[in-house]
């Protein structure tokens, strides 16, 4: 556990934040992942966002870097933010410098951004 301490800190992004940053379209240098199942998504989702769920790791993380630009800066959501983290930390082993944790995944933007949204 020695080593974590060492590491940087994971970096956060507000859904506020995401929303100023999305309000002219997503711009050429940013990419947008969703962590969560398709079931999920099928209920509450946000334009932009690629799809890449945590129960299909085996599925697509070997191919991450076809998948996934590691130059671009890198926003990942979830429910609430917790698999969404766990998805910043295993980018950044994988050689991405500029991830970002959406702070309270998407029931956060539904509750504060956009109410349209379904939340569940």
């Amino acid at each position: 556990m020695s080593r974590q301490s060492s590491e940087a800190p994971l970096l956060d992004i507000t859904v506020e934040e995401l929303a100023d940053r999305l309000t002219d379209g997503i711009p050429e240098n940013l990419q947008l992942v969703d962590v969560r199942e398709d079931q999920e998504v099928e209920i509450a989702s946000i334009k932009g966002f690629k799809v890449l769920s945590l129960s299909k790791f085996s599925e697509w993380s070997d191919q991450i870097h076809v998948h996934l630009d590691h130059e671009k800066e890198t926003l990942v959501l979830c429910h609430h933010g917790i698999r969404s983290a766990q998805m910043c930390q295993w980018l950044k082993s994988q050689g991405f410098t500029n991830v970002k944790n959406i702070i309270g995944g998407i029931d956060a933007y539904s509750m504060v951004v956009d109410q349209s949204i379904p939340r569940y």
